[in-house]
Protein backbone atom coordinates (compact mmCIF):
# COMPACT_ATOMS: atom_id res chain seq x y z
CA UNK A 1 0.00 0.00 0.00
CA UNK A 2 1.30 3.57 -0.53
CA UNK A 3 1.26 6.72 1.15
CA UNK A 4 -1.37 7.41 -1.78
CA UNK A 5 -4.20 4.60 -0.57
CA UNK A 6 -3.51 5.00 3.00
CA UNK A 7 -4.62 8.56 3.01
CA UNK A 8 -8.27 7.85 2.07
CA UNK A 9 -9.61 4.12 3.08
CA UNK A 10 -13.56 5.28 3.31
CA UNK A 11 -15.75 4.55 0.89
CA UNK A 12 -16.76 6.43 -1.86
CA UNK A 13 -20.84 6.27 -0.66
CA UNK A 14 -19.07 7.53 2.75
CA UNK A 15 -17.08 10.60 1.21
CA UNK A 16 -18.67 13.82 3.12
CA UNK A 17 -17.93 17.51 2.48
CA UNK A 18 -17.65 19.00 5.52
CA UNK A 19 -16.92 22.32 4.80
CA UNK A 20 -20.69 22.58 4.20
CA UNK A 21 -21.39 21.20 7.73
CA UNK A 22 -23.15 23.17 10.07
CA UNK A 23 -21.61 23.26 14.29
CA UNK A 24 -24.63 22.78 16.27
CA UNK A 25 -27.48 22.61 13.86
CA UNK A 26 -29.17 20.13 16.01
CA UNK A 27 -27.90 21.44 19.45
CA UNK A 28 -31.39 23.71 20.44
CA UNK A 29 -33.48 20.48 19.22
CA UNK A 30 -30.76 18.64 21.64
CA UNK A 31 -31.79 20.34 24.61
CA UNK A 32 -35.20 20.57 24.29
CA UNK A 33 -35.60 16.96 24.00
CA UNK A 34 -33.00 15.88 26.88
CA UNK A 35 -34.15 16.13 30.68
CA UNK A 36 -30.71 14.78 32.61
CA UNK A 37 -31.35 14.55 36.33
CA UNK A 38 -27.96 13.38 38.10
CA UNK A 39 -28.62 11.87 41.73
CA UNK A 40 -26.58 12.11 44.97
CA UNK A 41 -24.65 8.98 45.34
CA UNK A 42 -26.79 8.10 48.83
CA UNK A 43 -30.31 8.67 46.93
CA UNK A 44 -28.47 6.89 43.98
CA UNK A 45 -27.95 3.97 46.08
CA UNK A 46 -31.72 3.14 46.82
CA UNK A 47 -32.34 2.37 43.12
CA UNK A 48 -31.44 -0.28 41.17
CA UNK A 49 -32.67 1.16 37.93
CA UNK A 50 -33.90 4.13 35.99
CA UNK A 51 -37.39 2.39 36.00
CA UNK A 52 -37.13 1.98 40.11
CA UNK A 53 -37.07 5.49 40.45
CA UNK A 54 -39.14 6.50 37.99
CA UNK A 55 -41.70 4.49 39.88
CA UNK A 56 -40.84 6.01 42.61
CA UNK A 57 -41.51 9.97 41.30
CA UNK A 58 -44.81 8.44 40.03
CA UNK A 59 -45.84 7.34 43.16
CA UNK A 60 -45.00 10.98 44.58
CA UNK A 61 -46.81 12.65 42.13
CA UNK A 62 -50.38 10.59 43.30
CA UNK A 63 -49.60 11.76 46.75
CA UNK A 64 -51.56 14.60 47.95
CA UNK A 65 -48.99 17.77 49.42
CA UNK A 66 -49.91 17.83 53.28
CA UNK A 67 -49.24 21.75 53.74
CA UNK A 68 -47.91 22.64 57.76
CA UNK A 69 -50.45 25.32 58.91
Amino acid sequence: MNAEESQDELRPEYDFDFSKAVRGKYYRQYLESSNVVVLDPDVAAAFHNSAAVNQALRAMLHKPIKHRT
